[in-house]
């Protein structure tokens, strides 16, 4: 398509946000012009398929299992290398530090990123968590919105929700009641998918579950353990639990279909193909700037036309592309994420002046608060490797399509493939004045210690361990930044989290939530060291046990995966970005609908919350 142009919107980006969104105007009948900087190399035949690290599509998008290999598939990664801190001191000590890859320097940590249709719901681990009421409320304190308030909020969760794994209550909301207020009818489809718990010669899940009563009983909640297994049957999804803001033993939901991943990329061609003179969507475009005229008006944007354009490409293409633009009588739509929609904005003039004028790029609208208030959840790994050589559910895994893992998913969507590797979670406060639980801890059956070139190897390599993830929701740490490295739209942008000391956590809070779930971890593992299962802990090891100790060993390894908060939402002389109808300040007919517009990271897992923005943004957006 030549200078596409007589669309009704044009959505900039296909993730949770951008697919969402411009699947819904298509349906209320628009006409949407859909662009994907990335490809959908989904289709095409794999090759190598028991070598991570190649295109092994589409086994490497499909099979829950897979979705670390996913982060790496060369065919769709993106990888950016952040910094931790700006301090090179500190950078240097987390040993995921890389100062060359592929014969560039870097200088960073790797942040996967996906850079193809689905965007980052291509390769994350599926986990739909609902956020905590607090979150949405908090958007409409801020804004006087009341459109924002958690209760309107679920509504668009039902909406798109097809909940398959509460079957007696999808039975009787048929009839009305629905107490867990599930949705049952919508586009995304969320499955349950434990491992099988005979994992060798002992129960696993039982013993989690004995261990996880013993550790909430020692933090003054001995049901902590129960909550939630009754009539919620340990579902975080389930409003009783969310509304009381509950802690407790969880499963992870996942948005599988038939268990099998599902998404925006889904949801997109599904609708295109409904709709084909509604919604078309554009391949290998990387949009480069938001045409603005006089007014601030955006009519249209430019962009390359070209496979692998972007520099974080796994593969990245030598040619420059070709110069297009795209207009519509309607509205552009940024929704390419907390890095590349600030960087789009930028580059188009939209943004801080002390960031802008030094590249060359002229000011069109001042918005200091463009690439600010950068947040991320923290995470690490509590490591353990077990007295035995692997998991008996692993036996002749190669996590490649010849082996009989894959067999038995392929032939009945069953087996540990099925499932992500979570085999249990608990959601509980760091501390008892926490004003909200923020602790996400869950078992995976697998070594995980964050990202790095080749991670996602380990799970081949290293198929005895079991790691707690800890997951420290509701960080204090606004302090991160997203910043031009150049005014080449192929560049990456600079991006800086400054963790801990070096951001705006002050009292040390967030650093003292992760230390305390790590010693919970430690706690839900006791009687597996002394069953003698666990040969050693590795990560952080043994020998650390005291706070500061504890605490140096998170400085030094934490990572994250949610980054969000970039065009926050708010009032523009408080460094707002946008107002409570997505709009940026200052400019007409543009808006932004993905993670970057949240004043604070919401909930535990990011991807639920995105969905249900894009759900609400299309309503605001039809409606004027």
């Amino acid at each position: 398509m030549n200078n596409p142009s007589g669309f009704d919107y044009i959505v900039v980006g296909s993730g949770a946000g951008g697919g969402t969104l411009a699947a819904r105007l298509a349906e209320a009948g628009r006409r949407v012009l859909l662009l994907e900087a990335g490809g959908d190399p989904h289709l095409l035949s794999g090759t190598n398929d028991d070598q991570p690290g190649v295109n092994r599509l589409p086994a490497d998008y499909d099979v829950p299992a897979f979705h670390g290999f996913a982060s790496e598939n060369d065919a769709m990664r993106w990888d950016f290398f952040v910094r931790h801190y700006a301090d090179q001191a500190m950078q240097v000590r987390d040993p995921k530090y890389v100062r060359e890859y592929r014969g560039e320097l870097v200088d960073g940590i790797l942040y996967p990123r996906a850079g193809t249709l689905g965007g980052c719901t291509a390769h994350n681990a599926m986990i739909l968590v609902y956020p905590h009421n607090a979150d949405w409320d908090g958007i409409a304190e801020l804004t006087g919105d009341r459109s924002w308030t958690a209760e309107a909020m679920r509504e668009y969760f039902i909406r798109l929700e097809n909940c398959e794994y509460r079957k007696v209550e999808r039975i009787l909301a048929r009839f009305g009641p629905n107490p867990s207020r599930h949705g049952w009818n919508g586009w995304l489809h969320s499955e349950i998918s434990v491992p099988p718990a005979a994992l060798g010669d002992f129960d696993l899940v039982q013993t989690l579950l004995h261990s996880a009563g013993e550790a909430f009983a020692e933090l003054g909640n001995p049901l902590g353990s129960l909550i939630g297994l009754a009539e919620a049957k340990g579902d975080p999804n389930d409003w009783r639990l969310v509304a009381e803001n509950a802690v407790g033993v969880r499963y992870t939901p996942l948005t599988t279909r038939q268990h099998h991943r599902m998404g925006a990329r889904e949801r997109a061609l599904e609708t295109a193909q409904n709709y084909p003179e509604r919604l078309h969507i554009e391949l290998d475009a990387l949009v480069t700037r938001v045409i603005l005229d006089g007014e601030h008006r955006a009519s249209g944007v430019e962009y390359l036309k070209g496979a692998r354009l972007y520099r974080a490409h796994g593969q990245p293409a030598t040619g420059p592309g070709v110069a297009m633009q795209a207009m519509a009588t309607g509205e552009v739509i940024l929704c390419g994420g907390a890095f590349n929609t600030p960087q789009l904005l930028m580059l188009s003039g939209i943004g801080p002046r002390d960031v802008l004028e030094p590249l060359g790029i002229p000011v069109r609208i001042e918005l200091p608060g463009v690439g600010k208030n950068l947040q991320d959840r923290y995470e690490v790994g509590v490591v353990n490797r077990m007295n035995f050589d692997r998991w008996e559910i692993l036996n002749g895994a190669t996590f490649g399509r010849g082996d009989p893992q894959y067999r038995e998913w392929a032939a009945g969507r069953e087996g540990v493939y099925a499932s992500n590797g979570a085999v249990l979670a608990a959601i509980l406060k760091s501390r008892p004045e926490r004003p909200l639980p923020d602790l996400f801890c869950f078992a995976l059956l697998g070594l995980f210690g964050g990202y790095f070139p080749g991670y996602s190897s380990l799970e081949v390599t290293k198929p005895n361990y079991l790691t707690w993830a800890i997951l420290k929701a509701h960080t204090r740490n606004r302090a991160g930044e997203v910043r031009l490295r150049s005014a080449d739209p192929q560049d990456t942008p600079l991006i800086d989290f400054r963790y801990f000391e070096e951001g705006s956590d002050s009292a040390g809070e967030d650093l003292d939530s992760v230390v305390a779930g790590i010693r919970f971890a430690r706690r839900l593992t006791k009687e597996l060291r002394e069953r003698g299962l666990i040969a050693a802990e590795e990560q952080p090891g043994e020998a650390l046990q005291s706070d500061a100790e504890l605490k140096d060993f998170v400085r030094t390894h934490a990572w994250g995966h949610h980054a969000s908060c970039t065009c926050p939402i708010g009032p523009r002389e408080a460094g707002g970005v946008l107002g409570s109808d997505f709009r940026v300040h200052g400019a007409q007919r543009l808006r932004v609908v993905d993670a970057s517009v949240f004043p604070r990271i919401p909930g535990f897992f990011i991807a639920s919350a995105v969905y249900m923005i894009a759900e609400k943004a299309a309503d605001v957006i039809l409606a004027g």
